[in-house]
């Protein structure tokens, strides 16, 4: 199990703006109205190691909106432990983790919108992001 599914069991995610798969690869993300989807990838990092330094840099995650994919998951979105952080993630049908995406400055997403396998996740400040649910 990687260090990302270990703390999504438990409800937690890293404090810090970040897309992360279930298979351990995590990328800074930033939030960017002028890219496509609202947002840029950026540089990949090691979460083990940046935990490493600081274990406790995590938040406490609550999901408050979803929609329903059937036997191909759930979109999940939520807060975060501080008003202003926010999440979203695809998730299996039995709620494993596939990817998540958290901002600590984007409040937290609670509007979440499907059309084919394109979703947008609207925050509670006006933030939009929109991803590929296969590919984000």
């Amino acid at each position: 199990m990687t260090t990302i599914e270990r703390l999504w069991e438990d409800d937690y995610l890293p404090i810090r703006d970040a897309l992360h798969y279930a298979d351990g690869r995590s990328y800074d993300v930033e939030l960017d109205s002028t890219a496509p989807g609202g947002f840029s990838v950026l540089s990949p990092f090691d979460l083990d190691e940046i935990l490493k330094d600081d274990p406790s840099w995590v938040s406490s995650v609550d999901g408050q909106a979803s929609v329903d994919l059937g036997e191909k998951g759930l979109l999940w979105g939520g807060e975060g432990s501080y008003g202003s952080e926010g999440f979203f993630a695809r998730l299996t049908a039995d709620r494993k983790l596939i990817w998540v995406m958290f901002f600590d400055g984007s409040n937290p997403f609670l509007r979440i919108q499907l059309s084919g396998n394109v979703a947008t996740f609207r925050s509670t400040a006006g933030v939009e992001i929109t991803v590929d649910i296969d590919d984000p």
